[in-house]
């Protein structure tokens, strides 16, 4: 067999095991910071976090699967290493850019939340006060 389809072979295998692995692990985590976000709606939060779980399926699959092909013949050992070395640590760089892009838009959601709760008053207003004149 070419040392190039093994190289290929090797990097479709490794890929989508990580990409695998870096879902499972945001899904599993991030459903606590999404029940935070939602306000503790469950439902709610286990509905938006297998959407961004399939979303972060989509665009880092379709990033391997495009990312897969090469000009270079690799002619060697240290060719398959290198080549492979390559396309990985970008893969990689690619999951964390994702995660880190999540992560920030969740948190901004959270703040804003956060924020709109600590607007409203502990108690209810229990008198009214008219303006005065010279306010």
């Amino acid at each position: 067999m070419d040392r190039t389809v093994i190289a290929y072979v090797i990097y479709l295998a490794v890929s989508i095991a990580l990409t695998i692995w870096v879902a499972r692990t945001l899904s599993c985590n991030g459903r606590i910071f999404l029940a935070d976000v939602l306000h503790g709606n469950e439902k709610l939060a286990d509905a938006v976090n297998h959407l961004l779980v399939v979303g972060f399926y989509l665009v880092n699959l379709g990033f391997v699967a495009l990312y897969l092909g090469g000009d270079e013949t690799i002619e060697d050992t240290r060719g398959i290493f290198e080549a492979l070395s390559t396309k990985l640590g970008v893969v990689l760089l690619v999951l964390g850019v994702m995660h880190l892009g999540n992560v920030y838009v969740l948190n901004k959601i959270r703040r804003r939340g956060v924020m709109e709760r600590e607007q409203l008053p502990p108690v209810t207003p229990q008198e009214w006060l008219a303006p005065t004149a010279g306010a």
